[in-house]
């Protein structure tokens, strides 16, 4: 058991001390393949500095579009708000003519109303006079029939 025990100990620190052979040495690069990579770069740089330029303009044209869109959708609610202000004026005119309608109908109504009421008390006063005077004149009647002689006499 020593001996095996011994022998992995042995293994392991041969194992952990050699050198590493899993790096691959890289090739060597040209210059001129180091040149044409970068043009290679640049020119497809460009070629997104191009895409997004225009990406840029096609947004900006649709939010030019967009805000005039906006600004046409506020000049409509303008024009309701000012519709909406003439209606207003045309209801204040219309709510002063029909208070103006009522004052004066009721001021009608309550001018006939008293008409009524004081014809109606001079009706009273008037029937009782008549029954006054018609009770005066069954009194005066039956006094005159009193007074005058039976009719065989005369």
């Amino acid at each position: 058991m020593k001996k095996t025990l011994a022998f992995l100990v042995i293994l392991s620190a041969l194992s952990i001390l050699t050198p590493a052979y899993a790096v691959e040495v890289a090739p060597r690069i040209s210059d001129r393949e180091i040149i044409e990579s970068l043009a290679r770069l640049e020119a497809g740089q460009q070629a997104l500095n191009k895409r997004i330029d225009d990406l840029q303009t096609s947004m900006n044209r649709r939010f030019d579009d967009m805000n005039q869109r906006f600004d046409d959708i506020n000049q409509r609610f303008n024009d309701m708000n000012k519709r909406f202000d003439d209606m207003n004026k045309r209801f204040d005119t219309l709510q002063w003519m029909f208070g103006l309608f009522m004052t004066i109908a009721l001021f009608i109504l309550g001018a006939m109303g008293r008409i009524l009421w004081v014809h109606q008390a001079r009706l009273a006063q008037i029937e009782t006079s008549l029954e006054t005077q018609k009770d005066e004149l069954l009194f005066l009647k039956a006094l005159i029939e009193r007074l005058l002689p039976p009719k065989g006499v005369l």
